[in-house]
């Protein structure tokens, strides 16, 4: 067995040994499982990702054997060097994967190790010191009413310059009223439909670029959409199907035309 041989196996046994873990912390809550191991940010594994990457990861032990029976040392190297380039250049950045559990490092996160934020407290602003010879400002006492005996007060005539320089004043202008609109005028109070905005033609090119690779891997078509949904950035899922229908036929060409 070569060096890389023996790393290639070691990297299968260890990615068994997370995945019948993260099996087991699927019965668990999302509190519980946050807690049972130190995670990376992610999120968090279905049942169903599991068990097919179980299945996958059973198989390329499989290859990996069968490889070494036949005396075959440049199989495990070139699955390391596609291992490198797939991190390298190969894989987005997205938080859809399965981290790695380790079962030395079981537990070790508890609720009480968790760093909590303390509550800002905002403490009032202290007076300002009042200056020695400023005085407080005191409200004058309100006037008394007149009793309701008294005469009222008669305002005393205008002079005849008052008079004159009052009608020298121009008159104030007045907007003129608004239109009053009809009843039955619905026309121009409804607001007029929003024009529905097409997909982004990067969207969409991710989009099909997804599904070619999917059925290069062997995917069915009736998959497509939930698959693609799943990964980050890309639109919902009835959006991924309008665009697979009407790439169609150009998806299957591509994906048929091989590498």
């Amino acid at each position: 067995m070569t060096p890389a041989d023996r790393r290639i196996t070691e990297l299968i046994e260890k990615w068994l040994t997370s995945i019948d873990l993260h099996l087991k912390y699927a019965e668990l809550s999302d509190g519980s499982y946050a807690r049972i191991q130190p995670w990376p940010k992610h999120d968090r594994p279905t049942r169903w990702v599991l068990e097919v990457a179980r299945q996958k990861i059973l198989e390329l032990k499989g290859h990996c054997e069968t490889r070494q029976a036949m005396g075959d040392s440049k199989y495990s190297e070139s699955l390391e060097l596609m291992a490198f380039l797939s991190n390298l250049v190969g894989i987005q950045h997205i938080q859809r994967f399965i981290p790695l559990a380790d079962p030395a490092s079981e537990g070790t996160t508890t609720s009480a190790s968790q760093t909590l934020e303390a509550p800002t407290v905002i403490k009032p602003a202290p007076a300002r010191a009042r200056p020695a010879g400023d005085e407080t400002t005191r409200e004058m006492p309100r006037l008394k009413p007149a009793a309701a005996s008294a005469r009222p007060a008669v305002a005393p005539a205008a002079t005849p310059t008052a008079q004159r320089r009052d009608s020298a004043k121009p008159a104030p202008v007045r907007p003129a009223p608004a239109p009053v609109r009809p009843a039955n005028d619905t026309k121009l109070s409804q607001p007029a439909p929003a024009a529905k905005a097409p997909a982004p033609t990067d969207v969409r090119g991710k989009i099909i670029a997804d599904a070619i690779r999917l059925l290069k891997w062997g995917k069915s078509w009736h998959e497509l959409a939930e698959l693609i949904g799943r990964i980050a950035d890309r639109p919902p899922v009835h959006e991924i199907r309008k665009v697979l229908r009407a790439h169609k036929t150009e998806i299957e060409s591509k994906a048929a035309a091989g590498p």
